[in-house]
């Protein structure tokens, strides 16, 4: 009798157990977590690898491509950001894209000159005059010309471009009003030879630096200033170790976002749909508060910092103008006669 009240004990152990917890597998694991293993499998990741931080135009714009996206898919497709360089600097992010490391990187248009040389187009002193004239160039036959020479000359997927704003200078020396104020003076550049070429026809010598090594060379006095716009100035704090900011609107820093094509090419077309929604309506709102960011954080530097801030006269400007208006003519074989007449045409320069 007891034997048989002992087995049906451990029976009926077995039953509740099996209930409470769930039938294992052959690999020990429950049937309820197979089950969850097998969403993770079908789920589609975005890693995206961007250098500046998330309280930037570029920084919120990300996060709010990854909630459009991953509303609209229903969580199928999970986008995952890495800012301020936590994955890959801004040196090594292209390689990082070309190898599927990660599939969608936002760089500095002025950074893909280095491989498309046409990009360099943007970095042309005073090219615009007005966020107009930004998003002309960006929306219009210019931003078409560029994503499409990305893909046929280094299979990356152009998207589309980004906004944030017109760069200014800063530095610890004296205020730059004049081109002769750059005179034996060291500036942190982005990677481009036109940005380059226009500080030695200043004087000034240049270092290519990664972003995230801006404030540390600032800090050791390795480089006098750099050049970026109002929001990386703050966000970054590079005015710590600086004592004039001019306010030159000497070009525009935006950004062009690229996937890896061959993931592209893979996803469902459905999901391509879904992400490209979410991107018209990311660039649409980046484009309005790209500008509202800029001046907001322009206030905060002028009340709670002992910049020196100048803005350029139109006549200071002019004088800039001239100084560098010899590199519209040395690249107009390197950009092309369509690019070189298309920036022309919207800011009415003569050629």
């Amino acid at each position: 009798m007891r034997t048989f009240l002992f087995i049906g004990l451990f029976i009926l152990t077995g039953i509740v157990t099996a209930c409470v917890v769930g039938f294992q597998s052959r690999d020990g694991f429950s049937a309820e977590y197979d089950d969850d293993q097998e969403k993770m499998k079908d789920q589609i990741v975005i890693k995206v690898s961007h250098v500046v931080s998330e309280n930037t135009p570029k920084g919120k714009a990300a996060r709010r491509f990854k909630a459009l996206v991953e509303e609209n898919t229903k969580g199928k497709v999970k986008v995952e950001i890495f800012p301020n360089g936590s994955l890959y600097s801004d040196i090594s992010e292209w390689n990082a894209l070309k190898n599927n490391n990660v599939q969608m990187i936002i760089p500095a248009t002025s950074k893909v000159s280095q491989y498309v040389p046409e990009f360099g187009v943007f970095d042309l002193p005073f090219a615009f005059n007005s966020y107009s004239q930004v998003q002309q160039a960006f929306e219009g036959r210019i931003g078409e010309i560029l994503l499409d020479k990305a893909e046929k000359r280094e299979h990356v997927k152009g998207v589309t471009f980004w906004y944030n704003g017109f760069k200014q200078i800063t530095n610890n020396q004296r205020p730059l009003l004049a081109p002769v104020d750059f005179n034996r003076l060291h500036f942190r550049i982005m990677p481009s030879e036109v940005i380059k070429k226009q500080y030695q026809m200043m004087g000034a010598a240049v270092s290519d630096l990664p972003f995230n090594k801006t404030y540390e060379n600032l800090e050791v006095g390795f480089i006098d200033g750099q050049e970026n716009t109002i929001s990386n100035i703050y966000s970054k704090k590079l005015y710590d170790h600086q004592s004039y900011l001019t306010v030159s609107n000497h070009s525009y820093l935006g950004y062009v976002v690229l996937m890896n094509e061959e993931f592209w090419n893979e996803l469902p077309e459905e999901y391509q749909e879904e992400i490209n929604e979410a991107m018209i309506q990311t660039t649409d709102w980046i484009r309005r508060h790209s500008i509202e960011m800029n001046d907001e954080q322009m206030r905060e530097l002028k009340r709670n910092t002992d910049l020196d801030i100048h803005i350029l006269l139109n006549s200071e400007k002019e004088e800039w103008k001239k100084k560098l208006a010899p590199l519209y003519e040395e690249y107009e074989d390197v950009f092309g006669e369509e690019l070189m007449g298309e920036i022309g045409e919207i800011n009415g320069r003569p050629r």
